[in-house]
């Protein structure tokens, strides 16, 4: 890549502007995979209502994301971007001022924060019209990389919810995002030229091309399983390997930082190898890892006397038995992988969908909501249907192993009709 070119053109305060919009945006969608270890000891929630309840956010953001893209098309990304961030905004105020006294209620929040989640549906196209073919990759990584907001959730919130209680995290969390609308507000532009503004018809069109539905199975698997895991695992680690709420946390950002970090990364490797290449060794890598983590063995519980006064007690981080670090170490590896499949998947969609590329990010976004909605309520039928999370995650390797065989029917198609009049690596 030719970095001197890359900073000449394109609108880096966009670009960055973009990147912290969507970061704060994924602290506020993922934020009751952590808090819901401290919400369900107060509601009594049974495992598979705790999933639950943190797949019902990455749902509503799958379900956003296409009104969004809608919107920001009619009025501008920039002005969605900021209506957005209001309306989070004003439903974190209520839970912080208020709390939240029964389950309905935690749903309800979590519909809200998905409005959050679908972010991504505004700040990829914003980016993405500033940058031609050769920089897709790597542009649409940098902002994308902004889901690192969840490595920042898996630290603080439980700390933050053990010292001051959980419904002081909304407060907290209120900082970063009415500092981040001000910044937006100031520094974003939305790219020049006419904007098309999409219909539902638009949608039905492109949902017509077999390509899309390959994109959109594509990111379903690699978004899906990075956000899936980002809301789940903290509920995993303290349930199967007996973690404290704080050290669970710490264990989720080690894995989370992995993908967020890997996202540009993955742009980079499909500007440079292709796609295409890059994809089918990475679900290869995520289907091992998958087929790993169900082998794993349930770690052992503290004694009595070694349990903690936290308000979600177990190992501490420096207690935690072997087979615990073991299972980090795969998920580390596994959420790499899908870190740079993100990226790699969105280095692919403006290259076949210049023209459609915000009906396109609303509809792939979408589906890897979908995909994580899935994967956190899989997991916890899994739990309490065999007792064990093998199951999930086994269905989750074979999805990664379908993804990799439709890599292979496409790749001869895709390289040789836009692939090759694209101008880029495919």
């Amino acid at each position: 890549m030719n970095w001197r070119e890359f900073r000449q053109v394109g609108h880096w305060p966009t670009l960055l502007s973009a990147f912290l919009y969507f970061d704060v945006s994924f602290m506020a969608w993922v934020v009751l995979g952590p808090l819901a270890l401290y919400l369900s000891q107060e509601l009594g929630l049974s495992i598979e209502e705790k999933f639950g309840i943190v797949a019902i956010p990455i749902l509503a953001g799958a379900a956003f994301r296409i009104p969004m893209g809608m919107l920001a098309d009619h009025i501008g990304p920039k002005r969605a971007g900021q209506l957005g961030q209001l309306v989070v905004i004003a439903g974190l105020v209520y839970a912080w001022l208020y709390g939240l006294h029964s389950k309905l209620e935690v749903e309800m929040l979590g519909l809200i924060l998905g409005v959050a989640g679908a972010s991504f549906a505004v700040a990829l196209p914003q980016v993405s019209r500033w940058y031609p073919p050769q920089f897709q990759g790597m542009v649409m990584g940098i902002a994308g990389a902004g889901n690192m907001g969840v490595v920042l959730d898996s630290m603080l919130v439980p700390w933050l919810a053990e010292t001051y209680g959980w419904q002081s995290v909304f407060g907290f969390l209120l900082l970063p995002l009415i500092v981040v609308l001000a910044l937006y507000s100031v520094f974003a532009k939305d790219a020049p030229g006419q904007r098309a503004p999409v219909t539902l018809a638009n949608y039905r069109t492109v949902l017509q091309d077999v390509d899309t539905w390959w994109f959109m199975f594509f990111y379903s698997i690699t978004f899906g399983g990075f956000v899936g895991l980002g809301s789940a695992l903290p509920l995993y680690f303290t349930h199967w390997y007996h973690a404290s709420g704080v050290a669970a946390g710490m264990m989720v950002a080690l894995v989370v930082f992995a993908g967020s970090m890997c996202r540009p990364v993955g742009g980079w490797l499909a500007d440079r190898f292709g796609g295409l290449k890059t994809l089918q060794a990475l679900f290869v890598v995520v289907a091992l890892c998958y087929v790993s983590i169900a082998y794993l063995p349930q770690g052992p519980a503290p004694a009595v006397g070694v349990v903690s006064a936290a308000k979600v007690s177990g190992w501490e981080l420096s207690q935690l038995p072997l087979v615990a670090w073991g299972a980090v170490l795969v998920f580390f590896i596994g959420a790499m992988a899908l870190g740079m499949g993100n990226g790699s998947v969105f280095q692919l969609v403006p290259l076949r969908f210049r023209h459609e590329i915000g009906v396109m990010t609303g509809l792939v976004g979408a589906a890897g909501g979908v995909g994580g909605f899935f994967l956190a309520k899989t997991l916890g039928w899994s739990k309490g249907m065999t007792g064990g999370f093998a199951a999930g995650f086994w269905l989750f390797a074979a999805l990664a192993a379908v993804g990799l065989l439709g890599l292979l029917m496409v790749k001869t198609r895709w390289r040789t009709t836009w692939g090759a009049a694209s101008g880029a690596r495919v």
